[in-house]
């Protein structure tokens, strides 16, 4: 039976986000096991709506078992840095396959688009993965196509992401610079 703090009710079972606590991590997670962790930083993105600035906290963390899921939070920021609200949010896993450096990655948001990427760790700190399967409500925003590249550069979690909506070419949406909290 689980405890009830602060009012609400701890999970029986742990997720973690650092490999010396919680539980054991599978080697299946080995091509993805440097992302493990929260990251936290600003990037830039591009839409409809205009260029803008916004802040990200990302979450990768593991329960033992051969993926590691993933939560990501952005909130719009003004030129001048400040929050002015709530941006884009995703969750999803993580899902080495084959035992060697192919990558699934499955990312819902929000907004009604499910997202299916495949792809490969490129060297142990970066992958690139593009999508295999886009699912999308009627009212979710029009994407036929995307490429997500990953990277872990001088300490720093980078990425960009590129999004194509029918026949047009891929276009930058957003990347960012993030660093590890923990």
């Amino acid at each position: 039976m689980s405890e009830s703090v602060g009012g609400a009710t701890e999970l029986p079972v742990a997720d973690t986000v650092d490999v010396r606590s919680g539980p054991e991590v599978s080697e299946e997670l080995l091509a993805v096991l440097p992302l493990l962790g929260e990251w936290h930083g600003e990037g830039q993105a591009a839409g409809a709506g205009g260029d803008h600035r916004f802040g990200q906290w990302i979450r990768f963390s593991h329960d033992g078992r051969g993926f590691l899921a993933y939560d990501s939070r952005t909130w719009r920021l003004t030129d001048e840095g400040e929050v002015v609200g709530p941006a884009v949010r995703e969750s999803g896993f993580w899902r080495p396959r084959g035992g060697g450096d192919d990558v699934e990655l499955l990312v819902t948001s929000p907004d009604g688009l499910v997202e299916l990427y495949v792809g490969r760790a490129r060297t142990t700190t970066s992958w690139e993965l593009t999508t295999d399967v886009l699912a999308r409500t009627p009212d979710a925003p029009e994407v036929s196509r995307a490429v997500r590249l990953y990277g872990i550069v001088e300490g720093a979690l980078m990425y960009a992401i590129d999004r194509a909506t029918g026949d047009d070419p891929l276009r930058p949406t957003m990347s960012a610079r993030l660093e590890r909290l923990r």
